[in-house]
């Protein structure tokens, strides 16, 4: 009877420390959802033309908070929110290592729009990667040149804060995981 009591109680501790981290995990995927939408706002609001692109593009992904530092080797790290018809279609990690002549450390926005389904598709089956010669267009009031799509994607960035002096080479690389998982 004891035995049965322990491993009642056992399993109850359990279950409940399990809808905890569910709890707490979905709170983050909102906390996210929410820093991406607003992200998008940004991006519209410092540069209009950029609502066309959303609208059309298959999909997109943002990354509200990107870190980026560096001296010598650098590296950047954020999470990020894909969206497929205005809808959270899953979730993303970008990962980026770089070495070069770089110092300082720096938070930015970025958002990856994907001109077609196939892109979009390739985004989506995980391990996706951005050579360093992938451009993107610097968003800043009055500054980001005319934003196209270039190879079925457009990638955008947009500061935040910090400061960084930067004349390297790297990629960034991405992992995806669907909402439902």
């Amino acid at each position: 009877m004891k035995k049965k009591l322990n491993l009642g109680l056992l399993l109850l501790a359990f279950i409940s420390f399990s809808a905890i981290n569910l709890n707490a995990q979905s709170e983050k995927q909102k906390d996210l959802i929410d820093d991406a939408t607003a992200s998008k706002a940004a991006f519209i609001e410092e540069e209009p033309e950029l609502a066309a692109l959303f609208e059309k593009a298959a999909g997109y992904v943002i990354f509200p908070n990107v870190g980026e530092g560096a001296y010598i080797l650098g590296g950047a790290a954020g999470n990020g929110v894909l969206f497929e018809d205005g809808q959270v279609a899953g979730f993303s990690e970008l990962r980026q290592v770089d070495i070069g002549l770089q110092i300082g450390g720096q938070a930015y926005r970025q958002a990856i729009l994907f001109q077609t389904e196939a892109e979009l598709d390739e985004f989506k089956e995980g391990n996706y990667k951005l050579s360093g010669k992938a451009s993107a267009v610097i968003v800043e009031e009055g500054k980001a040149k005319s934003v196209n799509f270039k190879k079925g994607r457009a990638i955008v960035t947009m500061p935040k804060a910090g400061a960084m002096v930067d004349i390297s080479v790297g990629g960034q690389k991405f992992e995806y995981r669907d909402w439902s998982e």
